[in-house]
């Protein structure tokens, strides 16, 4: 069973880039938008989560480029750019903060996106294999000097970077602000981009769809449930110092088919009926016990937060979403176990309590939390006491990214260590038929060969494991 959880290695490489060229990029054309308009953000916009860019990148080797093409793909993507950011308009504008810390969109004089142009003296093939994340790209991905961290007032909303190395190859390096678009929507907006370069002509399918206020909040607020997700964490465990205080790494593992259909089968035994186990529910749970028992956590009867997001965008019904929304629709699910269950319990009970927490997003519990944010306003992100999984297995992110020259070679994040408790569920990539996942997860040093050890086992704990004592 070992052989079915992969560790996957990547170099620790410098890359040397240059700058050439700072390009901001100003829609084509009129846009429904004047200088001094601003556009409202929804409470799942401008939550304290969303306040962040998420970085990506996207490879594309030489095997596709003709010389012609090498010379010409700045230009070509800069002009599919301006040609989208005519009715993704939104895009060009900057964010600022308006009365009680709330965001909005709005719009000035010469804003718009912002396209790097750089190059690399390094062959594309020096930097290792290209289908796993590794924090060593991220020269390739666009930092103002002596930025701030999670700074986005009066910041670009997009910015392309484009490196171009000497084998002929090249990478797109892209940081989108999250308050604008969550995962799909960053799908549907970067296949209009895509689109419109393969064809030279402006393409979108669907029209994009702004309309935040759809979801505005009631008046007065109805907030239904407790939102155990947005309460603040007690950090007094040992979680919080290994992860904070030890310089954490990066470590991914690759996850085939037979290993996720037998943890599945593992936690799908149970007499509930009711219970529909999915993959994600089982590889949640083992990924979350595994992480807090390589990390040793005490004390025994802390408790645990996992949390992931949910897309609620089928749950809404009374009206249903237009088509070509892509602002944020998603919730964050919370599941609560206490060190001690989580590891000692069968791992059908961990998964019961990640799948009931996705089961439990439903449209009323959307609109609560669009009114506890309201009410409550958070304003710090919690990251002791808890791991966050994000799943982009069911993104199309390698299908979306053919800017006319084929799908990229790898497709996704860099680097997880300023966030070392989120975790990434990740595709092996568009071409591998074998269904496989990585798992990109951060640990100290020390907890490594015991995660690994953790994770490569479906098998269940023993009582006898546990030190009672220290319950």
């Amino acid at each position: 069973m070992d052989s079915w959880v992969e560790e996957l290695q990547f170099p620790h490489v410098n890359i040397p880039i240059t700058i050439a060229h700072l390009l901001p990029v100003l829609p084509a054309g009129p846009i429904s938008a004047a200088p001094g308009d601003s556009l409202y953000l929804s409470n799942l916009d401008d939550i304290i989560g969303a306040r962040v860019f998420t970085p990506t990148i996207y490879f594309y080797t030489s095997d596709f480029l003709s010389n012609s093409t090498r010379k010409s793909v700045t230009k070509t993507l800069f002009d599919a750019l301006s040609l989208v950011l005519v009715p993704y308009y939104p895009l060009s504008g900057r964010l600022r903060e308006t009365k009680n810390g709330k965001l909005e969109v709005f719009f000035g004089q010469g804003q718009g996106a912002l396209m790097v142009e750089a190059y690399s003296e390094m062959a594309l093939e020096k930097l290792g294999e290209l289908s796993v994340p590794n924090p060593a790209w991220s020269p390739l991905i666009f930092r103002f000097p002596n930025e701030e961290p999670y700074k986005i007032l009066d910041m670009p909303l997009l910015i392309a970077q484009v490196t171009l190395f000497s084998c002929g190859g090249f990478s797109l390096g892209l940081r989108l602000c999250h308050c604008i678009c969550d995962g799909l929507g960053a799908m549907q907006f970067l296949r209009a981009w895509a689109a419109t370069a393969k064809s030279g002509t402006l393409v979108t399918n669907p029209d994009p769809c702004w309309n935040r206020k759809f979801f505005q909040p009631r008046n007065p607020p109805v907030v239904k449930y407790p939102h155990m997700e947005f309460m603040k964490i007690d950090e007094r465990s040992s979680l919080t110092r290994s992860l904070w205080q030890e310089k954490p790494v990066q470590k991914c593992y690759r996850i085939s088919r037979e290993f996720q259909a037998r943890l599945k089968s593992v936690a799908a035994q149970t007499n509930d009926q009711k219970f529909s186990c999915t993959t994600f529910d089982a590889m949640a749970a083992h990924v979350w016990r595994s992480w807090v028992k390589a990390l040793d956590v005490k004390p025994m009867n802390y408790k645990l937060r996992l949390t992931f997001s949910v897309n609620a965008r089928n749950k809404l019904t009374n009206p249903p979403l237009k088509d070509g929304y892509y602002g944020n629709v998603v919730c964050l699910a919370c599941a609560v176990s206490s060190v001690y269950e989580l590891i000692t319990r069968h791992l059908t009970e961990t998964a019961h309590l990640v799948h009931n927490a996705r089961i439990g997003v439903s449209e009323e519990y959307l609109r609560s939390t669009i009114d506890h944010v309201e009410v409550e306003r958070p304003t710090r992100l919690e990251f002791g006491g808890k791991l966050t999984i994000t799943q982009w297995t069911r993104f199309s992110i390698y299908e979306c990214a053919d800017f006319g020259w084929g799908r990229p070679a790898y497709a996704g994040p860099i680097d997880l260590t300023p966030t070392p408790q989120v975790c990434v569920f990740l595709p092996e990539g568009e071409a591998d038929p074998r269904d496989r996942m990585v798992v990109c997860i951060c640990l100290p040093e020390s907890a490594t060969d015991k995660f690994r050890e953790f994770l490569s086992s479906a098998d269940q704990p023993e009582d006898d494991d546990v030190d009672r004592n220290n319950q």
